[in-house]
């Protein structure tokens, strides 16, 4: 049985190397490719109320990077910056920026559309839409004009086969998404974002309100996924975190990254003594 303490055998290939600046750490993980995503000095702000204070860190390619923290630290809102959904919230700001892929998420002249099409999210809740089995998946291929219509269904069925729900849903395409267990919804979701072609997949809390089988299932399914996709999952969910991902960040009060590494590492050896009280329960 996995433990809080167990993490993939890959984990272990991702060793970070540190280096400090004179306001907050720049967190780097190893690796041969240039990582998926880089911040750089990001600051956040609803308001007056600053949610995210010069944080600095890379994130490696087709890998699963965990967030952990306690509640209002800032991870959900992290999430949210990749792909500017933040925008929707008035009198937002942002300072520093998020390279994704080589470009600049904050930039000028950046297209939204093109971005969040590269940049998938995945909610704390499932949200299917109003519609089929078959046009949920399809709907995003058919707005963003990615593939011919003679083309949707082996396209459908493939997105399908990756969130490992195909099997479940083969012969009923053409029923209502919210008719789907909470379970399965949430696997339509991704395979919804998958339908994009996303090069980076985002995670809020994906298993918060799932039982704990379907919880492994998206666990299972996002350990599959990352062979192919660079993954950033955010969980208050420890042991989730330490199951399913290859490197963790953890983020305390005031919007501060206090420590990244290795997972196994972080829940084993934290070089930080905040990391070591919040993973022991010190204090949360």
């Amino acid at each position: 049985m996995s433990t809080m303490l167990d993490a993939p055998p890959t984990a272990r290939t991702l060793a970070p190397r540190i280096t400090v600046e004179p306001r907050q750490p720049v967190w780097r993980s190893a690796g041969n490719d240039e990582p998926a995503i880089e911040v750089r000095d990001f600051s956040f702000w609803y308001g007056d109320v600053q949610a995210l204070q010069g944080v600095s860190f890379t994130v490696p390619r087709r890998a699963v990077t965990a967030l952990i923290g306690p509640s209002g630290c800032g991870k959900s809102t992290f999430l949210r910056s990749v792909n500017r959904m933040n925008d929707l919230i008035p009198e937002t700001r942002a300072s520093g920026d998020l390279i994704v892929e080589g470009t600049s998420v904050y930039g000028s002249g950046i297209d939204l559309v093109a971005h969040r099409q590269r940049v998938g999210m995945v909610f704390q809740r499932p949200n299917p839409f109003p519609k089929s089995i078959f046009d949920n998946v399809a709907y995003g291929p058919v707005l963003n004009a990615l593939c011919a219509k003679r083309d949707l269904p082996e396209l459908v069925e493939q997105c399908l086969r990756r969130a490992a729900l195909w099997d479940e849903v083969s012969d009923r395409l053409d029923e209502p998404a919210t008719g789907l267990s909470g379970g399965q919804q949430q696997r339509l979701c991704i395979a919804r974002a998958l339908g994009n072609r996303p090069t980076v997949l985002l995670m809020d809390e994906p298993c918060s309100a799932l039982d704990p089988i379907a919880t492994q299932k998206i666990e299972e399914l996002i350990f599959e996924l990352k062979r192919e996709y660079t993954i950033v999952i955010v969980t208050h969910n420890m042991q989730q975190a330490a199951r399913v991902s290859d490197t963790t960040g953890f983020f305390d009060r005031g919007g501060v990254l206090v420590e990244l590494g290795e997972t196994h590492q972080i829940f084993t050896n934290p070089r930080q003594e905040r990391t070591e009280a919040y993973i022991t329960g010190r204090f949360g």
